[in-house]
């Protein structure tokens, strides 16, 4: 298979489609033949566009000509690795990114999403799981650009914390605080249900539309990377049962 093709679906990038993958655009990073041909296969046949690059500079030169809706991009490449991929492609725009790796890495993973990483699989993975992660992450972002073509509507202020839904902000004393659309839609399930205790896979079903128990690793990782942004005390940690938002116990109110 050439690692190069690019599917012929027609149609114009960023068109609201009603086929889950019609029109939209993935890069797959990966340098195994096997499963970038794996990978590709099950995307062109979900009704993606697929272009694919097996190194590193290879795929910051892609997604710059290409201009992707999504990347799907492995951690260890040639060249300089998944990361700096990662920081190469959101500093050009910001894309969507599903990051892959071979190490159970907590610190890896948290590494990946603080670089603009939307979310993560450890291999193996099934390609099922996979295909079902980049329609959520695609839904993610049509949501978010909705959004910001939305009237400002209400905003829930729970003490010091502020959400726009409309606009999808964040504040935080004020403070803008930069989320990925995966963060949001996280924190906001919480929010939804401030205190209350709400369990891994509550939250993996809730904001990845994924029902596997295998995925809770993915819940953890995010819920880290969330209180560094919003603060570690925010968020607390029932052990063996999941995470609550701890709010004054006042403060949750509705403004326009």
């Amino acid at each position: 298979m050439d690692h190069n093709h690019t599917s012929q679906t027609p149609g114009a990038q960023g068109t609201p489609t009603t086929a889950p993958g019609a029109q939209r655009r993935v890069l797959v990073v990966e340098d195994d033949p096997t499963i970038v041909d794996a990978v590709a296969m099950r995307l062109r046949a979900e009704g993606f566009q697929v272009q694919t690059a097996a190194d590193g500079p290879a795929a910051v030169d892609t997604a710059e000509a290409w201009q992707p809706d999504l990347l799907i991009l492995d951690v260890m490449l040639p060249g300089f690795d998944g990361l700096e991929v990662c920081r190469r492609v959101q500093s050009q725009r910001p894309v969507p990114v599903l990051m892959l790796t071979a190490r159970d890495d907590e610190t890896d993973m948290l590494v990946g999403l603080g670089v603009g990483a939307d979310d993560y699989m450890t291999k193996p993975f099934s390609m099922r799981e996979l295909a079902a992660r980049v329609h959520v992450l695609l839904r993610r972002v049509e949501r978010a650009t909705l959004a910001a073509h939305t009237p400002r509507t209400g905003i829930l202020r729970l003490g010091e914390l502020e959400i726009d839904h409309a606009q999808r902000r964040v504040r935080v004393t004020g403070e803008d605080v930069h989320l990925t659309p995966t963060e949001f839609d996280l924190l906001v399930c919480l929010a939804h249900s401030p205190r209350a205790v709400l369990s891994r896979e509550q939250l993996l079903a809730e904001v990845w539309d994924w029902a596997d128990a295998s995925g809770t690793r993915t819940v953890d990782s995010h819920i880290k990377a969330l209180r560094r942004k919003i603060g570690a005390d925010r968020i607390r940690t029932v052990h063996g049962v999941g995470y609550a938002l701890e709010t004054p116990t006042a403060a949750a109110a509705e403004g326009a």
